[in-house]
């Protein structure tokens, strides 16, 4: 499980440093709190900050609950397909918004599989 837990502090360090990116972004195109809107590249980084917090919801406890139930090591492995997804989602998104499919896609996929592999593996355990 120490595999997974590295994992979940890799994934709150990269949304970390987006938030980071985020503030750098408003700094450079004058966009003042509490605004959310002015200049479109700024927009972009608060988008995938954003997008990134709505993933790991799913992330997280999926991650966790496939671990325990199904593999740790696999679900390590899916933790970093997670990250690497996000990272190409943000640097496409930011480039952008019509490059974020692979990530998004990749994302997706790497959540769906932790969720429904924790409902399979935690059923199981049920029979």
């Amino acid at each position: 499980m120490a595999l997974v837990a590295v994992v979940t502090i890799l994934a709150l360090v990269q949304y970390f440093l987006q938030g980071v990116r985020v503030g750098m972004a408003r700094g450079k195109y004058g966009v003042e709190a509490p605004a959310t809107t002015g200049h479109p590249v700024f927009e972009r980084h608060f988008r995938v900050h954003q997008n990134t917090l709505e993933q790991m919801i799913v992330f997280l406890p999926s991650l966790w609950l496939f671990a325990q139930f199904v593999s740790p090591r696999i679900a390590a492995l899916l933790g970093v397909v997670f990250l690497v997804a996000r990272f190409l989602y943000e640097r496409g998104y930011v480039e952008d918004p019509k490059k974020r499919s692979t990530g998004a896609g990749l994302t997706a996929a790497v959540n769906g599989i932790l969720v429904l592999g924790a409902v399979i593996g935690a059923l199981w355990q049920l029979l």
